[in-house]
């Protein structure tokens, strides 16, 4: 296989068409989100808007483990901990982190029909290509996560917007703790819209090519729902705890949450591993997300965006991040040395520093979204 970052392909329909076939080519790190791969599929997709004989796209990654397991967090790591180069740490965050939500607000706003094919591991920047796509494809093997707590990050990349979207309590609770979720549980909460088997693929492929694309839309509508398959799907971990859920960050502050999922003693493996996740996780990432969530609960999805540029950016001018992603990725020791003990002991300051405004409105990088 080619070692280009992405790859593309056009593909014949039989009435003149073409499908447009993007795949992130990086199987070896899941498909982590590259800034070139960002680029590149970024001008793809606004060629393929722009031609006619273009009738759909289709969103892929290589091989068979992953969609995509998230952001590039290596190479802010590596700009981050760079002294040689200045403000090269917050340079290359506002270009990765702008590139990267311009990407998403794409995606969310493409005006052909957008298939994204979401086997295997879909977290963090990967939710971010699948959650705004037009048909969001899971399968048996989908496993969808936004784990930033555990590298001292928070959920991005337009999750302000959509984790409060899901019921009352259940977006608090995945961002606390990035609880795993499965293919059934992607369809209970809004995060994909049909479930087709792995093993279907190409058939749906060939099915596609085949189809009539007098209406588009429709056309892929039909043709998904033709190889629908929800038997398929594992037995679901959200709905069926949704009361505890709610009960559990039923609090006036993300202190009295955090301490009721932790004080939790059920007997429950799902929830067991969520609370041992939140318990090692970065206590400063679990009020930016409380924080986030509540500052975007009836804001527009442009304005997320926005708003998680300046937070990401900030993020990468303290030090939680780096050391987030150095004891799990770089030296792998899983023992990251937070700035402060637990939730409760975070100063009210430091959660303001994280999120002071970087730019003015009219110089905001994504002022035009």
């Amino acid at each position: 296989m080619s070692d280009l970052p992405v790859l593309f392909d056009e593909l014949e329909t039989r009435d003149g068409g073409r499908i447009g076939v993007a795949t992130l080519n990086a199987p070896k790190s899941l498909n982590a989100l590259s800034l070139e791969m960002i680029r590149q599929l970024t001008a793809k997709l606004d060629a393929w808007a722009s031609d006619r004989a273009v009738v759909a796209v289709w969103l892929e990654g290589a091989g068979d483990k992953a969609l995509c397991a998230g952001g590039d967090v290596v190479a802010l790591y590596r700009a981050m901990t760079d002294d040689t180069h200045g403000h090269q740490a917050s340079d290359f965050a506002e270009r990765y982190f702008t590139s990267e939500y311009r990407l998403d607000h794409r995606i969310h706003t493409f005006p052909k029909p957008l298939i994204v094919w979401g086997s295997g591991i879909v977290m963090g920047g990967g939710l971010g290509l699948m959650a705004g796509g037009g048909q969001r494809v899971a399968t048996e093997t989908t496993r969808i996560a936004m784990p930033e707590i555990t590298i001292g990050l928070y959920p991005d990349i337009g999750a302000s917007w959509f984790l409060n979207r899901m019921p009352p309590g259940v977006g608090a609770y995945l961002g606390l703790t990035g609880a795993q979720l499965n293919a059934r549980d992607a369809l209970d909460l809004g995060l994909a819209d049909r479930l087709i088997p792995h093993a279907q693929r190409q058939v749906v492929l060939d099915a596609l090519r085949e189809a009539d694309f007098a209406s588009p839309h429709d056309t892929v509508r039909n043709v998904l729902h033709e190889f629908e398959d929800r038997d398929q799907a594992p037995p679901a971990q959200v709905m069926p705890r949704l009361d505890v859920i709610q009960s559990l960050v039923d609090a006036a502050d993300v202190s009295g949450a955090v301490a009721r999922i932790l004080n939790d003693k059920r007997d429950d493996d799902w929830l067991a591993a969520n609370r041992t996740r939140l318990e090692v996780g970065c206590p400063m990432s679990a009020h930016l997300v409380w924080r986030m969530l509540a500052r975007h609960r009836h804001a527009s999805l442009a304005d997320a965006f926005r708003d998680e540029l300046n937070l990401s950016v900030q993020c990468c001018r303290h030090g939680e991040l780096a050391e987030g992603v150095r004891a799990l990725l770089i030296d792998k020791d899983k023992t990251p040395r937070w700035s402060h003990a637990d939730v409760a002991s975070v100063p009210k300051r430091d959660v303001e520093d994280f999120l002071t405004p970087l730019w003015s409105s009219g110089e905001h990088p994504l002022k035009d979204l």
